[in-house]
Parts: C-alpha cells; structure tokens; sequence
C-alpha cells in the first residue's frame, strides 16, 4: 500500500506548509488523516454543472474529419458523446489524443446539459449574455469617442478656413 505524501512529511514541514501558505491552508483542508479535500479545482466560475452519471452517456469513438490528411483520416479519435436519457449528442474531435477529447466531450456535455435542464439561467448562457453586453457597451464608447473625435477634426478645419472665425 503505497503511503500517502502527507504521511511521510516531519510534522515539522507539516506546520511550515500550514502556517506559511494562508491560501494554501484555505485551498487544502484535511478531512480526514492522511486525506486532502482540494476545494478550488478547473473552471472557477463555472462549477455548478449537473454531474454526469456514466451509465447514462453512450460513448463511441469514429474517425474526424477536416484538415489533417492521414493522421485524421486513419485514425478513430474523435468522440461521440450521447446522453441516453435527454438525447443530446456531442461530437468533439478538437485534438488528435482519444483522452483529452474524451475529457473535452464530457465538459461540453456538462454544458449542454446545463442549458437543457435550466434553460435561460443556465450559467453558460448567463456568462454568454454578460459577454455580449461588455462588448455592446464597449463598442458603443468606441464609436463615441469616433464621433467626438470627427467633430473635433471639423471644429479645427472650420477654424482654419478664411473666414471661418464668424460665428452664425
């Protein structure tokens, strides 16, 4: 049985890593001897996505498509995810190693259904909505100052022009 890190650690260095780290003491919290419970993993802000139960995804693994000549042609590495009970498929085929893509399925699986069970307040679609509003208001600042900036421009050839110092 192989013995755990924390286990062989001197109490000694057991209480530099505790009381030299605050962050870390907040992140890793042992829940019981010789366990670590590690609170923060993955995507910070998005973290309450429906758990996936395994019995319930039909997995198969086919060949991709696109750009890639014969390393995609020959090889079975893209995956298709089917959620049985809901009928959701994802097709992810975003690198050429069958694990990575596996994991990548399963994260957009995650998603869709997220969006499948919660509909408009989904948080991707919440994140997706604040998205697209940070960039209306940005491009509206943008044509603003645009605006300000031709106005300015006219201002000073009006000024420059003969004649141009009467007012209306």
């Amino acid at each position: 049985m192989a013995t755990s890190f924390f286990s062989q650690m001197s109490l000694k260095s057991w209480r530099l890593l505790w009381g030299v780290s605050p962050r870390l003491s907040q992140l890793l919290r042992p829940s019981q001897p010789g366990l670590i419970c590690v609170l923060a993993v993955g995507k910070k802000d998005l973290t309450d996505f429906p758990v996936l139960v395994e019995d319930e995804l039909e997995e198969q693994f086919v060949r991709g498509s696109g750009p890639g000549g014969q390393a995609t042609n020959k090889t079975s590495n893209c995956v298709v995810l089917k959620h049985i009970p809901t009928g959701i498929v994802v097709k992810c085929h975003q690198t050429r190693s069958v694990d990575i893509n596996r994991k990548r399925a399963r994260e957009i699986m995650r998603e869709k259904l997220d969006v499948a069970y919660k509909g408009e307040l989904s948080e991707v679609l919440v994140k997706k909505r604040e998205s697209v509003l940070r960039k209306q208001v940005k491009r509206k600042k943008v044509n603003e100052n645009l605006e300000r900036k031709k106005q300015f421009k006219e201002a000073l050839v009006a000024e420059n022009k003969p004649g141009g110092n009467e007012t209306l």
